[in-house]
This record gives C-alpha cells, sequence and structure tokens, in this order.
C-alpha cells in the first residue's frame, strides 16, 4: 500500500506537468500543425512515390504487359535504359541536359542583370535611381510567361516554328531573326534570367546598402584602385547573398513550365517540366519519376543554399556601419549608362504590356495598319465570321470569361486567407517555443512546400486525388495552393512574432485576457503590417500561377491561366494576347493597393 503513494503521486505529477504543457497555447497550435503539414506534405510525397512503381490504366499497362494496379519496376527501365529509338535519350536525358543548360545560363543571368544594377543604384551616383528600382522589380510582379509571350509576339516570324504568320519585329521593320534567337535555349535563359533578376536585385542590394563602408574608404584612402576595391572587398562581402540567389534562381528556373511552353514547344524544344506534362496522360508512371529527380534536385539546392547561407559568417568583416557611404562617381559615363538602362527597364517591362494591347485588336496577323485593328477581340458581340469555332464575343462580354476571373479571385482569396491565418499561427508557435524541438519541426516542414517545384507539387497532389474521391475541383485547387504559398506567410509570421517582446503578451496574461483575445487585440494590431503581408503575399501569387494548377483544373476554362494556355495553344492570338493582358492589370492593380495600403508588395516576398 506504502508503495502505490508514491506512485500515485508520480502519475499525478506527469499529469500535471501534461496539463501545464497542454495549456500553454502555443503548444497546442505546434501539435496540430505537425500533424497536420505531415499529413499535407510527407503523405502526398509517399502517395507520389507508390505511383512510380505502380501500373496504371490505359497504354501504360498494356506497354508494361501487366493489369492496372500491379507493382512493377517498368517505369523505370523503361524511362532510364531503354535504347530502342532512342527512347531514353527523347524522354528523359535530353530534356535533363535541356534543363541543366537553361538553368545555369538563366541563374547566371540573372545574377550579372540584378547584381549590376543594385551596385549601380546603390553605390554610385546613377541618374534616375527611383525609376530604375521602381520599375526594376515590374517583370517579377508579373508572371513569367509574360515576358514569354512578348519575345514569342516580337520576334516570331513565318520560317522558323509552327507559327504562320510575322511578328513586329518581321512585319513592321522586316527582319527576320533565326530560330535560335526566337526559341529554344536561348530565349528561354534569357527570360527566366530577366525574371528572376529582381530577386537577385532584392537581395544583393539589401547586402550593398546595408554595407559598412569602412573598408573601402580605407582603401581608397590607401589609394587603391577602385576595381581592385570591387573584387578584394565589395565581392566577397556580398558573396553569400550572391551564392544564395545562383542556387534559388536555378530551382526555381529547373522547376519552370510556361516559359519553356511557349519558347520550347513550337520548335520541339523541352525541359524536365515540359516533358512531364506531356508524359501524364500516356505514361504517368514515368512522369511521377520524372517529378521524384525534380524534387531530388529542388531538395539538394536548397539545402546546399542553406548551407550557404549558414556560412555566411565566414564573410562577415565588420561589426558596425559607416555613417558616410562612398558612392563612385560615374562622370560622363552616367547619362549613357541610365539612359540604357532605362531602354532596356522599358522594353522589358514597359512595351511588353503595349504589345499585348496591340496584338489584342489587330485583324489579320503581321498588319499593324490602322485598318487592320479592331476592339471587337474585346468587346465585339459577332465574331463567328473570324473564327472557325470557339466564342464568339469580346473577352469582356465573355460569361466564361469573367466566371473564370471570379473562380480565380475566389480561389486567390480562398487561398490567401487560409495561408495567411496558417502563417501566423505558425509563427506565434515558433516564436514562443523557439529553440524547441517540435518548434524546429514545424518550422522546417511549413517551409517544406517551397522545396518542391510548383508542376510537381501539382502532379503529387493529382495523384493522391486519384485515391481520394472528395478531393476535387476548387478545394483540391485551394488546398494545393494554400499549402504551397504557406511558406511565404509562414516566413512573415515568425518574422513578425521574433520582432515582438513577451512582456506586451505577458501584461496581457497578468490581467487574464483570453487567448484569441490577445492575438485579436494586441498581437496583430501591433504588427498588422507583416500580417498582412502574409496574406497578401499569396493573393497575389495565386493570381498569376500557371504551374501549380495546370494538371488540376476541372476544365481548361477554370481559371484565367489556363484559358491563356488554351487560347495559345489553339492559335487564337487575339484572345490570349487579351487575357493575358487582364491579368496582369489585375495582378498589378491588386499589388499597387496592397502596396498603398499596407506598404507590403510582392516583389519584397520569397519566390514565384
Amino acid at each position: 500500500m506504502n508503495k502505490a503513494i508514491p506512485q500515485k503521486r508520480s502519475f499525478a505529477r506527469t499529469l500535471g506537468r501534461i496539463r501545464a504543457w497542454f495549456s500553454k497555447p502555443a503548444n497546442i497550435i505546434l501539435i496540430l500543425f505537425l500533424i497536420s503539414l505531415a499529413l499535407l506534405t510527407l503523405y502526398p510525397l509517399l502517395s507520389m512515390l507508390t505511383e512510380t512503381v505502380t501500373v496504371h490504366t490505359g497504354r501504360e499497362a498494356r506497354a508494361a504487359h501487366q493489369k492496372a494496379g500491379e507493382l512493377t519496376l517498368y517505369h523505370f527501365q523503361r524511362l532510364f535504359v531503354t535504347s530502342e529509338n532512342d527512347y531514353s535519350w527523347i524522354q528523359f536525358y535530353q530534356p535533363f541536359f535541356n534543363t541543366l543548360v537553361v538553368s545555369i545560363a538563366s541563374s547566371v543571368i540573372a545574377i550579372l542583370f540584378g547584381a549590376v544594377v543594385a551596385f549601380l543604384v546603390t553605390r554610385t551616383n546613377l541618374k534616375y535611381k527611383k525609376f530604375v528600382s521602381a520599375v526594376f522589380t515590374f517583370p517579377y510582379i508579373m508572371p513569367s510567361w509574360t515576358l514569354a509571350l512578348f519575345w514569342e509576339t516580337f520576334f516570331k516570324n513565318i520560317n522558323i516554328g509552327l507559327k504562320t504568320s510575322n511578328g513586329i519585329m518581321a512585319a513592321v521593320f522586316g527582319i527576320f531573326m533565326p530560330e535560335w534567337f526566337v526559341y529554344g535555349a536561348f530565349p528561354i535563359s534569357l527570360v527566366l534570367g530577366l525574371h528572376y533578376a529582381p530577386f537577385a536585385y532584392i537581395l544583393i542590394g539589401g547586402i550593398l546598402r546595408n554595407m559598412d563602408a569602412n573598408l573601402e574608404e580605407a582603401a581608397t584612402i590607401l589609394k587603391t584602385s577602385r576595381p581592385r576595391i570591387i573584387w578584394k572587398i565589395t565581392l566577397p562581402i556580398v558573396k553569400p547573398a550572391m551564392l544564395s540567389t545562383f542556387l534559388l534562381v536555378f530551382a526555381s528556373s529547373m522547376s519552370a513550365y510556361s516559359v519553356p511552353v511557349f519558347l520550347g514547344s513550337p520548335v520541339r524544344y523541352y525541359v524536365l517540366s515540359t516533358k512531364m506534362k506531356s508524359l501524364m496522360d500516356s505514361y504517368p508512371g514515368q512522369a511521377y519519376i520524372i517529378v521524384g529527380v525534380m524534387i531530388l534536385f529542388g531538395v539538394a539546392i536548397l539545402m546546399l543554399n542553406q548551407r550557404v547561407t549558414n556560412s555566411r559568417k565566414q564573410f562577415t568583416t565588420v561589426t558596425g556601419k559607416s555613417g558616410q557611404i562612398s558612392k563612385i562617381n560615374l562622370g560622363k559615363a552616367n547619362t549613357p549608362i541610365a539612359v540604357l538602362l532605362v531602354i532596356i527597364l522599358l522594353m522589358v517591362a514597359v512595351i511588353p504590356l503595349v504589345t499585348f494591347a496591340l496584338e489584342s485588336v489587330i485583324i489579320k496577323a503581321g498588319d499593324y495598319s490602322l485598318r487592320n485593328m479592331t476592339l471587337d477581340f474585346w468587346i465585339g458581340t459577332n465574331l463567328s465570321e473570324r473564327l472557325d469555332q470557339g466564342d464568339s464575343t469580346g473577352i469582356l462580354l465573355n460569361p466564361k470569361i469573367w466566371n473564370a476571373l471570379g473562380y480565380s479571385l475566389g480561389l486567390a482569396v480562398t487561398c490567401a486567407f487560409v495561408a495567411g491565418t496558417c502563417g501566423i499561427l505558425v509563427g506565434y508557435g515558433v516564436a514562443k517555443r523557439r529553440g524547441s524541438h517540435l518548434a524546429s519541426w514545424v518550422n522546417s516542414l511549413s517551409f517544406f512546400p517551397y522545396l518542391m517545384p510548383s508542376l510537381a507539387f501539382g502532379a503529387i497532389y493529382l495523384s493522391m486525388s486519384s485515391k481520394i474521391p472528395w478531393l476535387r475541383g476548387f478545394l483540391l485547387l485551394a488546398l494545393v495552393g494554400s499549402v504551397k504559398y504557406l511558406p511565404f506567410a509562414s516566413r512573415s509570421g515568425v518574422n513578425a512574432m521574433l520582432q515582438l517582446s513577451g512582456e506586451i503578451e505577458e501584461a496581457a496574461v497578468i490581467t487574464g485576457v483570453p487567448w484569441w483575445k490577445r492575438m485579436l487585440r494586441v498581437i496583430f494590431p501591433i504588427q498588422k503590417s507583416s500580417f498582412l503581408s502574409g496574406y497578401l503575399l499569396p493573393m497575389v501569387s495565386c493570381m498569376r500561377e500557371l504551374s501549380l494548377f495546370v494538371l488540376l483544373v476541372p476544365t481548361s476554362n477554370t481559371i484565367l491561366t489556363t484559358m491563356l494556355m488554351q487560347y495559345s495553344e489553339k492559335g487564337w492570338a487575339q484572345f490570349g494576347n487579351a487575357i493575358n493582358l487582364l491579368i496582369i492589370i489585375v495582378v498589378l492593380l491588386i499589388n499597387y493597393v496592397v502596396n498603398k495600403l499596407t506598404g507590403a508588395s510582392i516583389d519584397k516576398g520569397v519566390g514565384g
């Protein structure tokens, strides 16, 4: 009996500790998100891996000579080691090589262009700095395929690809560019590099802007040449940011889908993402293997990026910031450099919009005279004579367009609300339990979706939805979008919560204020701007998304981006350009309102 008393006391103490542990909201939040994120990230990944060794119905079952649902290694053998008709080379190795070429080239372009502009803006007396800084982020705000469509529209001609009309360069100026310039590795790399250059500008520019200039000033006093100062002092300090940017742009370019579709497919130039999409309908097992390869590369690259970021302390050379930053006087070269930069930015950010507007009003492709222009493709009521099939009204009078716009906005708002709310809760839990294993696990899982390419992430949920009948339509898209954009919101939430002193909430606890009131009445108002960024960044990103949803939409008419893809594939250029311009205008309006009301902007976010 005496032995039972200590056991009861021990049990009571243990039970008391458990109750005390669960009485803290942060612990409950972390447990719930640990379970939820494991189910929403790790389970779909495992589900996708099973698809790589499963026989699927249709053509795949007949080719494998097995019944649907049986386990097999046929997909691996077929994709990797089949020499018949160069199958493995055409379906995997050549796209894989093309992907590496495009990813490396676009990363180099983004680094060089972004770093040079960042240096000119922060370390020189360059003219028109405000204009350059504002417009430079414009291509990053717009969807990546915007520049791809502009490039094709501007340079296409009847001598190359599958197109039968001339673009502006051929029709107006009589200049017919070669195939390698219009389609293939060069334009894909250039467009992706220009799209991600603002990302490099933001990261590297922030380092240069806040960099201590004491070492540079000391070297100047010692009469060290400016090129040597840049090479020996400035570059080593920004080296971690440059390496981190290179790796992140590489990972993003490797998973790009829309740009290679527009600029590669007309000449059968395939990368892993486009090849995976083409295999999904006929040989899904092989497509899921390509998904696995893309995920492995994404995880490996971002793990390497984490090591580079963590090693930043190795490059630390100063402990304070100089009050006087010595800026380079460009002298007579100032105006030419500034004018050249403004022209480039106008070509990248402004002229594409003008081109889309122009291409959406011409009747006959290649003829840019006023007599060949009409607003019928925007507000026309009877276009049946000009189209062999399809819509007979302009996009502004077409109910399918408005339904798609409403669907896209509804999806964006839903994803933003779910991702933003979860991001705040994750941030609260991680900040309150900072340093614990539980907080570290949840923090890592909340960032895990960013490691996976958008197209691959959509393919994973496509695989999982085949086993869950009720996971279809809007629910599937909203779930995928919310999970995929959670890293944006969670980073914002964690950073916002870490800035708050614990004394603020402790004062409310002492007065007996419930947790939910502390969140709504104390914490949220203080960090409102940061929290709103966690809502609005996913919303703007979702509006311009194509790669993530292209495999999941119930029909091609569901959202605006997939409708744009449909019209472009069918050759309805006027409709495609009009819809593209409509998407850009909506995205820019959202971004503008967000920036004016909260100070948040998508160009301050992570990836896209």
